[in-house]
């Protein structure tokens, strides 16, 4: 399955209060209708979006009353998405949940019962609000810093392209060449060559068509201002 467009799904608020429905109870078709206020058809489209995308599955099962099996809707997905949109920071990243993430956490024990269950979601949503407040912070710190990098590398360097790689690299971690190409319409030996001359300035590690940030070269830099006009 292909990761679904979930900033299209979400950007509409039906499809958002038919969602907050089927994360309640279980969902047939005429129930979900009498929810929103737009029509039958209406609804009917947007469910049709949301399982074309993979955001849904749906089933049919006999109703406890004669007549027709009812169509019934489930939420397809596990996964929390983080985005940060300012005037120097465009990021997304979606997290599945269904997967264990390679990190140690303390988290509460197993509760046994519904009384159990309940404190237990609610101490972990106290938690979830002190994370969302870190992360707050660290975007707020990430986004001024970012727009310090870009002054001062106009600034010093002047060159708009080598910038832009710079941006890109930062924000995702690495880049190939063939998505800087499309991204800044370059030829690929426009990219690489923009490339070497950013890392006359910003230590870079350059390596089967991938662009990364020289961690250690960038260390070792710092840790040696005098000779950083050798590097």
């Amino acid at each position: 399955m292909t990761e679904p467009d979930i900033f299209y799904i979400l950007g509409n608020k039906v499809r958002r209060d038919l969602l907050s429905h089927l994360t309640c109870t279980e969902c047939y078709f005429s129930f979900l209708s009498s929810k929103v206020s737009v029509s039958s058809t209406a609804v009917a489209k947007h469910l049709k979006i949301m399982e074309r995308e993979g955001i849904l599955k749906s089933y049919e099962r006999e109703g406890p009353f004669i007549g027709p099996a009812r169509k019934y809707y489930d939420i397809n997905i596990a996964k929390t998405y983080v985005v940060t949109i300012t005037p120097n920071i465009f990021w997304y990243r979606g997290l599945d949940l269904s997967e264990e993430p390679d990190v140690t956490i303390e988290l509460p024990e197993e509760p046994k019962n519904l009384d159990e269950m309940i404190l237990t979601f609610r101490n972990l949503s106290k938690k979830l609000e002190e994370i969302l407040k870190e992360l707050q912070a660290i975007e707020g710190r990430r986004d001024r810093l970012m727009a310090m990098i870009k002054e001062t590398y106009l600034k010093e360097i002047g060159d708009m392209t080598q910038l832009a790689i710079l941006h890109y690299v930062l924000l995702n971690g690495s880049a190939t060449v063939d998505e800087l190409s499309d991204r800044l319409n370059l030829k690929e030996r426009e990219v690489l060559q923009k490339a070497s001359e950013l890392d006359r300035f910003v230590p870079l590690r350059i390596k089967d068509g991938v662009i990364t940030i020289d961690d250690e070269r960038l260390k070792a830099k710092l840790g040696g201002e005098d000779d950083a006009g050798e590097d």
